[in-house]
């Protein structure tokens, strides 16, 4: 067998690869170019005021940005150039917010030369980085390798034989359950061990590159655990209550409207309520805006296309996610969250769980306005539509955690730009 060998390996490339190095190298070009210019080559001499607040507060959010993209970037779906320039907004504008309100002294200028450093470097290091960012997998051969190789083919080469003939991999998959799993593969995925080759299970990396978890059977999180990350829940309820806060004020005019526009149109109420099964199963009135006429019965679900239960401004909020608005009222009281698993109704909750006996296990995280299933399928009525979004539920709960909460903002705001899934 010839040397096994994982994919940047090298020294030099473990170095250029690392996040430390990428922070340091990035960190001196926003020095470089912010403060020299301005106190000159012994900047730190300085007894301008402004120096350390504003070189180390756009050092923070340059790490911030960088870091962040990083985290973001490892997640399904998720390597996009669009992602750069919101983040780097976001952890520019949020301490300076901070500064504002607390009214320390700083200079705008750093500011400004820090945020146009960081932008670049980040759009920089994804066009340079992308050819090293895609990640190479051998995978043994097993009963439902050749399935996975085929959706998504530029990532993995299956084996032919226990060796990787000098070739280079990011890490090795294999379905340890898999009867083809002969104790030759056995001592190679050893080898390949020693070798600080990391050896992956089929089922973890099929979830990862798909976005999705099957329902087979219930499956535990990174932890080992069933049970989310409560200290992340309890971070997430505080966000969501003070976002609420702030954003019902601005949108109270915006909500009259709406709600005198529906009135105008048909008759019945401005607010749909419905009871849906929630967090920890507890049933709930979720609140929407009515886009629907009152006198018109339908078949059962919603028909996406042209459906003569839908009013005309009915349509308009739907496509655009208006007429989920009044929820920031159910977020408020902490009955729902801003991302998180689609709540269902009553009804259809009790008809999925004859089918999945675990289907509870979907209302151990809150009810979000919108969630990982919205934003990667869009909507769903038929039964096998549903069957998969439900996969992509339990993969959201698996991986509960901020950057995949931050991941589907993003996709979120797209989606009502485009009107992606509307129904």
């Amino acid at each position: 067998m010839k040397e096994i060998t994982r994919r940047h390996s090298r020294w030099f490339e473990r170095i250029l690869l690392s996040y430390l190095f990428q922070f340091i190298s990035g960190g001196i070009v926003l020095i470089v170019a912010s403060a020299i210019p301005i106190w000159g080559f012994k900047f730190w001499k300085s007894n301008d005021p402004n120096l350390y607040t504003s070189l180390a507060t756009s050092l923070l959010s340059f790490l911030i940005a960088t870091f962040s993209l990083r985290k973001l970037f490892r997640l399904p779906a998720s390597e996009s150039v669009s992602y750069v320039l919101p983040i780097s907004l976001i952890c520019f504008a949020f301490p300076i917010c901070i500064i504002l309100f607390l009214r320390i002294s700083y200079s705008i200028q750093i500011y400004v030369i820090g945020f146009i450093v960081t932008l670049l470097w980040c759009f920089a290091g994804f066009f340079l980085g992308r050819r090293y960012r895609l990640i190479r997998y051998a995978i043994l051969p097993s009963n439902s390798s050749a399935d996975l190789v085929s959706s998504h083919g530029a990532l993995f080469s299956i084996l032919n034989s226990p060796d990787l003939n000098g070739q280079r991999y990011n890490a090795i998959v294999a379905d340890f359950n898999s009867p083809m799993l002969s104790p030759e593969w056995e001592k190679f995925l050893a080898k390949c061990t020693l070798a600080r080759i990391p050896v992956y299970s089929e089922k973890k990396i099929r979830e990862f590159v798909t976005g999705r978890v099957k329902i087979d059977h219930l499956s535990e999180n990174v932890f080992g655990s069933l049970l989310p990350s409560e200290f992340y829940e309890t971070v997430k309820r505080w966000i969501d209550f003070f976002t609420s806060v702030a954003l019902i004020p601005i949108f109270l005019p915006l909500f009259l409207l709406i709600a005198i526009l529906v009135k105008l149109e048909s008759k019945g109420p401005a607010f749909f309520i419905q009871p849906r099964m929630g967090f920890r199963g507890k049933v709930f009135p979720m609140l929407k805006f009515r886009s629907m006429y009152m006198d018109k019965e339908g078949s059962g679900f919603t028909n996406p296309i042209d459906d003569p239960r839908i009013t005309k401004i009915g349509k308009f909020i739907r496509k655009y996610r208006i007429d989920e608005l009044p929820q920031l009222f159910n977020i408020l009281i902490g009955q729902m969250s801003f991302i998180g698993p689609r709540p269902e109704s009553f009804e259809l909750s009790k008809w999925y769980a004859k089918d999945v006996p675990f289907f509870a296990y979907r209302h151990v995280v809150r009810p979000g306005i919108s969630g990982w299933a919205q934003v990667e399928q869009g909507y769903a009525a038929e039964v096998e539509g549903m069957k998969v979004k439900l996969e992509y539920d339990f993969y959201y709960i698996k991986n509960f955690s901020f950057w995949l909460d931050l991941l589907i903002t993003f996709k979120t705001i797209k989606t009502i730009v485009t009107g992606f899934g509307a129904r």
